[in-house]
């Protein structure tokens, strides 16, 4: 048998879940506690999927163990790889509950990124039942703290909202001043911000405080918005009724943008921009569905499903 460009016949399953388990902490150790077998061990059964393999999947950096370039690759089709192989078995087990995932989206994500994540994941494993919950950023947070949620794709949340949580950066996305088509300030932030009703993020919404600082920059400090909402709905017919304006992230009226019935204001970027990402319990229980969905959003951001 000839494996010079197939899998050796002495890798294991053992092996790629040790690989992707390491991926997803960085850490030899706590995998090691989680499986109940010595680090020692562990660090042989990686060394020895290294040399099977022909590939350095780590290196170290701050005690961490972080993936090569190699290693990533590995790691975006082992996981493909694993889910199919379970969805395989499960598939010889009718009655058998198939599971659920339950993620939190956030407006960001909602429109355009995260259906696309979804439709990729029903393929791959249709026999998972997807759950998905919307609302503000700390409702859902929350959530995924109490383990009513598995996973949050979003903005990254505040420092003190993080405890207990690991963030994933996927892209930074900037935060949109809006208009309709046609609107007579369109080119003058400025003055459509002065003389127009605004429309902003809620107070506590993640993307709050950056308006404020951009329109303090503006000496606008103090303004009084027109109505506070995240809701694209009824934002849209707002501002296509209107001479509004409003402050959103560029990912929810991206597809508006790209039919021409809302336009951007230009802004200065510096103040309106932010990370946005997976975010999940440091200490959640393994989930294949949830390593799968996070590599189609890897996916999808690689293949820019969220411009």
């Amino acid at each position: 048998m000839n494996n010079n460009f197939g899998i050796h016949p002495n890798l294991k399953l053992r092996h790629i879940r040790a690989i992707l388990a390491i991926a997803d902490t960085g850490s030899l150790s706590k995998v090691a506690r989680a499986q109940g077998i010595t680090q020692p061990a562990l660090s042989r059964t990686l060394a020895e999927a290294e040399t099977l393999l022909g590939a350095t999947l780590f290196r170290r950096e701050n005690r961490r163990m972080v993936l090569t370039e190699q290693g990533a690759l590995f790691r975006q089709h082992a996981a493909l790889a694993i889910q199919s192989l379970e969805t395989a078995a499960a598939s010889l087990r009718p009655g058998a509950a198939a599971g659920r995932l339950m993620v939190g989206v956030l407006p960001t994500a909602a429109t355009r990124l995260f259906p696309r994540i979804a439709l990729r994941l029903r393929d791959l494993a249709p026999d998972l039942l997807l759950t998905v919950t919307t609302g503000p950023h700390s409702y859902l947070t929350g959530l995924l703290r109490d383990g009513a949620l598995d996973l949050m794709i979003g903005r990254l949340p505040g420092a003190r909202e993080m405890t207990g949580l690991a963030f994933e950066h996927l892209y930074d996305e900037e935060i949109a001043l809006v208009a309709r088509h046609g609107h007579p300030f369109a080119k003058d932030p400025r003055r459509a911000l002065s003389q127009c009703p605004v429309i902003l993020p809620p107070e506590g919404a993640i993307i709050r405080a950056p308006v404020d600082d951009y329109l303090v920059s503006l000496g606008l400090a103090g303004l009084r918005p027109a109505c506070e909402t995240v809701a694209l709905p009824l934002a849209r017919g707002l501002l296509l009724g209107s001479d509004a304006v409003w402050f959103i992230s560029r990912g929810v009226v991206a597809e508006d943008i790209e039919r021409g019935e809302l336009v951007r204001v230009p802004t200065d970027a510096r103040y309106l921009s932010g990370a946005v990402g997976l975010t999940r319990r440091q200490a959640g229980p393994a989930h294949p569905a949830i390593d799968l969905l996070a590599q189609l959003a890897r996916d999808g951001v690689k293949a820019g499903d969220w411009l």
